[in-house]
């Protein structure tokens, strides 16, 4: 992948604010730790750090369309164009000549061939931007799906934009500042396409691009799924899930640097494993490399606080299981809780995803198991997406679930996050209306595909429904999950179930013929059934391991009843009064009752967030 920033100013010469694009530019070097450099204009500075993977020699950026004494355009990319090849070829027809073998550059001379409307041939992974010099426009693009992240601020006189957040909170003139709808954002377990919780910063919409001009920004969207008839048969709809799989996972082994996949043992992963060992079988590339999080440390059982890993988790097992069926060169990570508990760890994490996060042990499990599968290679394929795709998760499928009034992963798992009204100020409850919001955003939601128009079952048009927001809404927490993750160790990590296409068809497939067996997952375990074993095939889906050991969430109790104590912390004006007085009284043992381990892990880290990112909170 890469990181990328920007600048656009049509008030100032640009290339005379040299340190200020080079220091937004120097927060992605964790993106892209292989090259970097920054492209000036007189109202554009263009920066990329790059994390090297197809052409090492030739695809240094920003890119720039040189034809006569200026550049036509200026490209800073990140991501995968997976039909680069296709494109350059009917580029090529048309006349243009190629300097790189990057796919870089055929985004580059699409842009130039098709105009802004080149988006809608792309397909892939990917987030950049396109500084036209003749018009002085800015176009932002982000890929179908929003698996690679793209943010920006617009400003009274132009843009600032960034891979990350942090991207632009390093231009000296941006302020970083928590509202109510921000605080909402994080306490809420339903994120919001477009809202990026800092005030003034947005997200680039997936399936969207942004164009920045003299007179303002305007997004458009140029992809989203529709509701339309599924007219193929179960088996017809079986054998296209397969052939779609199979093209898919070759298209996405394209690299010049060593590659692995991400195994859990599970169904969606097993599948891309085994996928994947045969195109290296038939491509004679050799093994394929696979890897997994364990959930005990072989070094100890129970540590010296009686800490150890997650009981009952049995991914290791079924990986290794699917490992030795194919064929793969397998290697395994210990889960082991004290590590996931440093406070250096969970600093890191933080620098990563510029945000307060509810699961600390798993962002921090993915961390160390990335920087391990760094150490040999530099691309993964990751199974993220499959259950959104397929149909995997317990509250997709249970009928009461689904037809509550509310997403239904909030309402199966509320009970996992209790703890706000422990914690926090009864008027600022009050104010923020947590129930009144995840209503208010979920039925914005669902109006965008208006399911109940276009088929006549309620029944199904609700399933319809979630899966729309499976895949637009939660899909959304895991990609920034898996890209933060990945990319603070330079891994680029990609998705096979997410690509554009097999949604597309899927989507529309009726819901009993996603479970035609009763089962979860149906057609991917028919489509997959003659590459996997058995004990996998059959396997009952598992949730991430986490922690479950007693002594990690009293650990957290602890760690939080100083932040309550500390007058200094900035979530001070926002704890109850009540709270305080319990800790005072009680210590960590005021935090056992009605709190929740996503809620300490919440707050703790909105307390390292706000020092750490210098927030002003202005609710």
């Amino acid at each position: 992948m890469c990181g990328i920033a920007g600048w656009v100013d049509f008030s100032r010469d640009l290339a005379q604010e040299q340190t200020i694009a080079e220091a937004m530019t120097a927060t992605m070097a964790r993106r892209g730790p292989d090259a970097g450099g920054v492209w000036y204009g007189r109202h554009a500075a263009l920066g990329h750090r790059r994390l090297s993977v197809i052409d090492l020699e030739g695809g240094c950026q920003p890119m720039a369309a040189d034809e006569g004494t200026d550049p036509r355009a200026v490209l800073t990319y990140s991501g995968e164009t997976y039909n680069f090849q296709e494109l350059r070829t009917r580029l090529s027809s048309l006349g243009h000549a190629f300097r790189t073998r990057s796919d870089t550059e055929v985004v580059l001379r699409a842009y130039l061939e098709w105009g802004p409307g080149f988006v809608s041939r792309l397909e892939g992974i990917y987030a950049f931007a396109v500084w036209d010099t003749r018009r002085e426009e800015l176009l932002l693009v982000r890929d179908r799906m929003g698996v690679k992240p793209l943010y920006y601020a617009t400003t009274p006189a132009g843009v600032l934009f960034g891979s990350e957040p942090k991207a632009i909170l390093a231009h000296p003139e941006f302020r970083a500042v928590l509202d109510a709808d921000g605080l909402r954002d994080i306490l809420s377990i339903a994120k919001v396409p477009g809202r990026a919780v800092f005030r003034g910063i947005r997200e680039v919409r997936p399936g969207c691009t942004v164009r920045v001009g003299r007179s303002g920004a305007v997004e458009e969207r140029y992809w989203g799924l529709e509701v339309r008839e599924h007219t193929d048969t179960l088996d017809e709809t079986v054998d296209t899930v397969r052939e779609m799989l199979e093209a898919i996972v070759a298209e996405q082994m394209v690299s010049d640097v060593p590659l692995c996949t991400l195994l859990s043992g599970g169904l969606d992963s097993s599948s891309l494993t085994a996928l994947a060992a045969q195109v290296s079988r038939t491509q004679g590339l050799g093994r394929i490399r696979s890897c997994s999080v364990t959930d005990a440390d072989p070094r100890h059982e129970v540590d010296a606080a009686g800490v150890h890993g997650s009981e009952g988790n049995e991914d290791h097992v079924y990986a290794r299981i699917l490992a030795r069926h194919v064929g793969s060169d397998h290697s395994e990570l210990p889960l082991f809780a004290p590590d996931l508990l440093d406070p250096a760890l969970r600093s890191s994490v933080l620098a990563a995803y510029d945000l307060p996060i509810a699961k600390g042990d798993e962002h921090a499990s993915l961390h160390q198991l990335f920087g391990i599968v760094r150490q040999h290679s530099t691309v993964a394929l990751s199974g993220e997406c499959g259950d959104e795709v397929f149909g995997g998760y317990r509250w997709q499928r249970d009928r009461d679930t689904v037809l509550s009034d509310t997403f239904p992963w909030v309402h199966e798992g509320r009970q996992h996050y209790q703890g706000d009204e422990v914690l926090y100020q009864p008027d600022l409850l009050a104010k923020l209306d947590l129930a009144a919001y995840e209503r208010d955003i979920h039925s914005a939601a669902v109006a965008e595909i208006s399911a109940g128009e276009h088929i006549a079952d309620p029944a199904e048009a609700r399933y319809r429904e979630v899966t729309y927001l499976a895949l637009t809404r939660h899909a959304q927490v895991l990609f920034d999950r898996k890209d933060r993750m990945s990319m603070a160790c330079g891994l680029e990590v990609r998705v096979p179930f997410a690509d554009h296409r097999l949604v597309d068809y899927t989507f529309n497939v009726p819901w009993a013929m996603k479970g035609f067996d009763g089962r979860e997952k149906s057609l991917l375990r028919a489509a997959m059934k003659d590459l996997l074993p058995e004990a996998v095939a059959q396997r009952v889906k598992t949730p991430y391991p986490s922690i479950r050991a007693a002594a990690y969430n009293r650990v957290l109790r602890e760690r939080l009843a100083e932040v309550v104590r500390a007058d200094a912390s900035p979530l001070a004006p926002l704890f109850s009064d009540a709270l305080k007085r319990a800790v005072a009284k009680d210590g960590a043992a005021a935090l056992e009752a009605g709190m929740s381990r996503a809620s300490l892990e919440t707050t703790l880290q909105l307390d390292e967030w706000l020092r750490t990112y210098d927030v002003r909170i202005a609710l």
